[in-house]
């Protein structure tokens, strides 16, 4: 695009105007088009400043509004226009409806955005696809969909049934995790104040009588010094550390799928990414293709709302197998990322003509693993909870009493 700056005579004065164009006829008919004044001449110029700002502003808000709505907000809008349009209400009508129902600031934003260019002409689809990267590309595929085969509603309700099954999977996880998070903290909190403000106390006790200092008491002597000494700055460090990898993350592709690899690999941590990932691109690929969605667009959607880069790369081999011609029993054993029973039953609905119905068996397996999964987290990270609280009480026991015993036994020796 090009910067082309018109002067024109309004009301006797000589004024001008910056227009941004592919060349300067368009610029020209853009100009007659508003009716500003009669046209004098047209030249090619820089990038205004004006120009500049507004740039940097729609950057600043993008960045502010990064990330995606709130689910549970998203899904109670969607559920009431898809019943107000099973009621015979026109689209616009359940928009505005929406507008004034939600509480959401962000979520009236961009419903008020499709409101104005739907009442202009545009479709439903075509306008949430400049907010795809807020509710999801699924959101606009299902739309477009319902569009596309006049079943606006039905399609409203299979994406909010879509979004709430994801929604209550974070929920549970949130709800599992709470307790062993909780803890954990305490335990850090707990450790910093007995570091600070009870080792010290032995410190001048442990100077008084000379006596010889084991490991522990080192040690623990050793880590108050560095955090009376640079606790803010370790803070401010371990701070800027996470910052710049978050940025590294968001980057780097390698760095990224290298990372969500070896997250797959950690304990408990790995097979609650696999199982929330693989479940939920499964749920969404049978919703989409059950729906009507052509089989490579509902994979490319389902492969799109997984998070995991690495699970996410694998997953296309899918997408691959069929472009090619070949199955998809072929192309979900490419990824390696599905056991042997899980290729059996997609094989076995490819070769009955009821893969749908497969899909929706796979989709329950993955979900009560899931479930059954995070309903254990508790319980499977409870002996690496023990295990830290007792090497925490033992390191302190052993770091106060073990210098004591010493200097009662040099003063009983006296």
């Amino acid at each position: 695009m090009k910067y082309f700056e018109i002067e024109y005579l309004k009301n006797g004065q000589k004024l001008k105007k910056v227009y941004m164009a592919v060349h300067k006829i368009e610029a020209i008919q853009e100009f007659k088009e508003l009716g500003l004044g009669v046209f004098i001449s047209i030249k090619e110029v820089s990038e205004p400043f004006d120009f500049k700002m507004q740039k940097i502003q729609k950057k600043l808000k993008d960045m502010l509004r990064a990330g995606k709505v709130p689910l549970e907000p998203f899904i109670a809008s969607l559920r009431q226009i898809a019943v107000m349009l099973d009621a015979g209400l026109p689209i616009n009508s359940c928009i505005k409806d929406v507008i004034n129902s939600t509480d959401n600031k962000r979520l009236q934003e961009i419903f008020q955005t499709v409101l104005t260019e739907v009442e202009s002409g545009v479709s439903i689809s075509e306008s949430f696809k400049q907010f795809s990267s807020e509710v999801g590309s699924i959101t606009v595929a299902m739309i477009d969909l319902g569009e596309k085969t006049g079943t606006l509603d039905e399609s409203m309700n299979k994406l909010a049934d879509i979004l709430q099954e994801i929604y209550d999977n974070r929920m549970k996880l949130k709800k599992a995790t709470r307790y062993p998070i909780t803890v954990i903290f305490a335990m850090i909190i707990a450790f910093s104040l007995v570091i600070t403000m009870v080792i010290p106390q032995f410190q001048d006790m442990f100077k008084e009588y000379k006596a010889e200092l084991p490991f522990p008491t080192l040690f623990l002597l050793w880590m108050e010094h560095a955090l009376t000494t640079y606790g803010p700055y370790i803070l401010l460090g371990a701070i800027g550390t996470g910052m710049g990898l978050s940025v590294y993350y968001k980057k780097s592709y390698r760095f990224r799928l290298a990372f969500d690899k070896y997250m797959l690999k950690t304990y408990i941590v790995g097979q609650v990414i696999y199982l929330s990932m693989i479940g939920r691109f499964i749920y969404v690929f049978d919703r989409l293709s059950t729906s009507g969605l052509p089989i490579i667009e509902s994979l490319k959607t389902a492969i799109d709302i997984v998070d995991n880069v690495y699970l996410k790369d694998r997953l296309t081999q899918v997408i691959d197998a069929i472009e090619e011609g070949r199955s998809l029993t072929e192309g979900f054993r490419d990824t390696k990322q599905f056991e042997s029973m899980i290729l059996q039953m997609i094989s076995a609905g490819e070769t009955s003509g009821a893969i749908n119905a497969m899909l929706g068996k796979i989709s329950t397996i993955y979900r009560n693993k899931y479930s059954y999964l995070v309903d254990n987290v508790a319980t499977m990270i409870e002996p690496l909870l023990i295990t830290a609280i007792a090497g925490f009480v033992l390191l302190l026991a052993l770091g106060i009493f073990l210098p004591m015993w010493s200097i009662a036994e040099a003063v009983g020796g006296v």
